[in-house]
């Protein structure tokens, strides 16, 4: 292989070559044990995720897409024995990580980094026999770069994020960024090397958010480019290809493509390697769009004081401004969503689960079914729902995506709840035996309950007694009868 070139000597550190530095540093043994431990849980998290995502028509059309394209198998999909090149394996485990909009979420970016990250590395760390505790630092690493990212395109004064202005997907853009220097750092790269991954990497990022707002299912694609596309940049580095060092601030550089040059350099910089943003990254309880879980949330309050679906005549739901656009527009479709994708991201079908009563943490999987769709109670609830700013809740965001929901009952009665803070982050953790349980109701029906506990006693051994071969080998089992008997 072709060695780099150098890159050209500056006045001072460039952005990438500051998060380059930062990044070899954490691999070489910097991560914090908090940090460590958090990653372990998003390991487990995203593993389940692509358990149960593999049921999605659109996971069977992604695999087929990875079938069809041959080559040299390096790393697996999640749930396969059979593998599959690397950068595949990182696009199919992507896909499969997003898209039941179940995986985490840092704020106030608003990104969603571990489906991308962590499917890159996964693979990366097949591709080069690289050690469960090296996986560990280089997830840490490259979430840390991607929500840094991400923060460096939000605006503290207007409370929101300039890729999301611009219809950009903040997930996927910054995400194949995180991506590219995890990937590069279980490859072994140095620092140039890492420096040059981020700058062909931001060549290859991209993602448009409009399936929020009136339908297609391409958003579930969007990690898993992230994962490819940073795979990739890794190993074209390795072959010689370079990247610009002033990829970010640079005249015609990431934050001027991306962001028309308004962006947060300090955001990138202060605090890198000492500050870590890793343990404040929020785990989803709820798999549906981040924005409706403070409404499942309020709604289910609602149930508890005593108000039931039947004794609702109107509802309305109070949101941060930013947030209406995604959850309630167009409020028509918003009110009759036809397919479980679509409830996801709708704000009266997030009050209807609430109201009604979810499974799992509060809301689960079945309770986005088709047939809760087609429930003619819960259309006539949504019916009754309308979705509106709140200035309280736009005061708190997004740093938390709070809600509030009015009702009023055939009574005449006023009902209010409110729920103002997500569970899943700092101020309102998941217990690890949570995120397990979240792990275990994901994987469990297609592992069965005794491979799904092995899952998690092997992601909790990774740095110690867990490599990636033996873990991502545990996924590929199915459940059976005789599984118990073992």
């Amino acid at each position: 292989m072709t060695a780099p070139a150098p890159a050209p000597t500056l006045s001072a550190p460039t952005l990438s070559q500051t998060v380059a530095r930062f990044a070899v540093e954490a691999a070489a043994g910097q991560v914090p044990e908090a940090v460590r431990a958090s990653v372990r849980q998003r390991i487990l998290d995203v593993l389940g995720l692509c358990v149960a995502g593999r049921a999605l028509d659109t996971s069977a059309a992604a695999l087929a897409f990875v079938a069809e394209q041959g080559g040299t198998g390096r790393a697996h999909v999640v749930g396969d024995p059979n593998p599959v090149p690397a950068a595949l394996a990182a696009f199919a485990n992507g896909v499969l990580a997003h898209s039941l909009d179940y995986d985490d979420t840092h704020l106030p970016s608003v990104l969603h980094p571990s489906a991308s990250v962590v499917p890159a590395a996964l693979a990366a760390a097949e591709d080069n026999d690289a050690s469960g505790d090296l996986l560990i630092a280089a997830i840490a690493a490259g979430l840390e770069v991607c929500v840094r990212i991400g923060m460096a395109g939000y605006v503290p004064e207007s409370g929101n994020s300039v890729f999301f202005e611009h219809g950009q997907h903040a997930t996927s853009i910054c995400g194949a960024v995180g991506s590219a220097v995890a990937a590069a750092l279980l490859g072994g790269a140095d620092e140039a090397e890492v420096a040059h991954a981020i700058g062909i990497v931001a060549s290859l990022s991209s993602g448009i958010i409009e399936a929020n707002r009136t339908g297609g299912t391409v958003k579930r694609l969007h990690c898993g480019w992230a994962a490819q596309a940073g795979v990739s940049a890794a190993r074209l580095v390795r072959h010689g290809f370079t990247g610009p060092p002033t990829v970010f601030e640079g005249r015609f550089g990431f934050f001027q493509a991306f962001l028309h040059g308004e962006y947060r350099p300090e955001a990138i910089t202060d605090g890198l390697g000492t500050d870590w943003e890793v343990p404040r990254i929020f785990f989803k309880p709820y798999p549906a769009n981040h924005f409706t879980h403070t409404i499942v949330d309020a709604a289910a309050e609602l149930r508890r004081q005593g108000l039931a679906p039947a004794e609702v005549e109107s509802l309305e739901i109070g949101v941060p401004a930013p947030v209406v656009r995604t959850v309630g527009e167009p409020i028509e479709k918003k009110r009759t969503p036809s397919t479980p994708y679509e409830a996801q991201f709708s704000g009266p079908y997030a009050a209807v689960v609430g109201l009604f009563g979810g499974g799992g943490l509060g809301a689960a999987l079945a309770d986005y079914a088709p047939a809760h769709l087609a429930d003619p109670a819960r259309q006539e609830l949504m019916r009754r729902t309308t979705v509106v700013a709140d200035e309280e809740c736009t005061s708190i965001y997004p740093h938390q995506f709070p809600a509030v929901i009015r009702a009023r009952s055939t009574d005449g009665r006023e009902w209010t709840a409110k729920a103002l803070v997500n569970r899943g982050g700092v101020d309102n953790p998941l217990t690890d035996e949570e995120i397990a349980r979240k792990f275990t109701d994901n994987a469990g029906p297609v592992l069965g309950d005794t491979t799904a506990q092995r899952v998690v006693a092997a992601v909790a051994g990774l740095g110690t007694t867990t490599e990636v071969g033996e873990l991502l080998a545990l996924t590929a089992r199915q459940n059976d009868s005789t599984e118990e008997t073992e």
